[in-house]
């Protein structure tokens, strides 16, 4: 504690996070309600994560990556996930020029800051796993040439939860590469009449840039410095690990609902997004309310459920729920 100055570091987080505001500021300005889906959306971009969208149609989950990537005046590319939609289709492709006689390279929609994959359980495990190496090594491999992948990169794929016809469900062991995984609920009544009227009058707002992708650049580095105590370390490891061994917490009750728990990957990701979320709040430490503030987004998708939680309509979200309860709070 002593090594690191607290106080000069809040202060450092406290100037260089005020940008936050005014990018919250700048996307409320278009996106009604879905404060929460905002706010997820910083955490994944400031922790250098990729997040999975889970909701029904018409919830501005598009809107919202959109007005995010015209706010840091960045790329933006929208891919619609479909079953005949292949791997050249989102990465590039070679391509035969007569003129020169020779094979060129054109690049994927997948060349962008920000990279919305709509719908990504329409198309088969194949076009995943395309999207999925991109996502993990950062770089897309065309022929024998390979190229860096644009910073920030940020990917956020969304899913219907209705319907399972025709749908190619994410692997686990993809689902794991998704720092968060949101769900989006919809807007209160009171925010859907103001939807309903900026629609009426036709004047839709529009949301300009006001920081560069280089500023988002520099801000991971800083949210890096973000002070984690000890404690705060354990606390993680212990909400972790109470996922794969639920009896050694007490928990013998959510034991039965869970056929394997969080990797990790998890803690990584738990610890990153902790961080995030406390540099979103303008605080140079974390402190155990930022980890369950984020806890749910970060293992609701890398939690098993056993045929049993699914008989007994048991979510992750309450075994999360009993297992925050249960650990011990430093």
């Amino acid at each position: 504690m002593d090594s690191i100055n607290i106080k000069e570091l809040n202060d450092r987080i406290q100037r260089e996070s005020s940008f936050v505001d005014i990018l919250t500021m700048e996307m409320n300005k278009v996106i009604v309600g879905q404060k929460h889906l905002v706010e997820n959306l910083l955490i994944g971009l400031l922790a250098n994560g990729h997040i999975l969208l889970e909701g029904v149609p018409g919830l501005a989950k598009t809107l919202a990556i959109n007005t995010l990537s015209q706010a840091v005046d960045s790329k933006f590319s929208r891919i619609q996930f479909t079953p005949d939609l292949l791997p050249a289709d989102v990465l590039g492709t070679l391509i035969y020029s007569q003129k020169t006689e020779q094979f060129q390279i054109k690049k994927g929609p997948i060349f962008a800051n920000f990279v919305l994959a709509d719908e990504i359980n329409r198309s088969p495990a194949k076009v995943q796993s395309a999207l999925l190496e991109a996502m993990q090594e950062r770089q897309v491999t065309i022929g024998e040439e390979t190229f860096r992948l644009p910073e920030p990169f940020l990917v956020m794929a969304t899913q219907n939860p209705i319907e399972q016809e025709g749908t190619y469900p994410l692997p686990e062991a993809q689902l794991d590469r998704f720092m968060l995984k949101v769900v989006v609920t919809y807007p209160k009544k009171e925010e859907e009449r103001q939807i309903i009227r900026m629609n009426n009058s036709g004047e839709f707002p529009k949301a300009h840039a006001v920081i560069n992708p280089q500023d988002i650049v520099r801000a991971r580095e800083i949210v890096k410095d973000v002070y984690m105590d000890e404690k705060i370390e354990r606390y993680i490891v212990d909400i972790v690990y109470a996922t794969r061994t639920p009896e050694d917490y007490g928990l013998n009750k959510v034991a039965g609902f869970i056929s394997y728990g969080a990797s990790p990957r998890a803690s990584i990701s738990l610890a990153m997004a902790s961080k995030a979320y406390a540099f979103i709040k303008r605080r140079g430490y974390v402190i155990p309310e930022d980890v369950r503030a984020v806890c749910y987004e970060v293992l609701r998708h890398r939690i098993g459920l056993t045929y049993e939680a699914e008989a007994e309509n048991v979510t992750t979200d309450q075994i999360i729920s009993e297992i925050i309860n249960a650990v011990e709070v430093p």
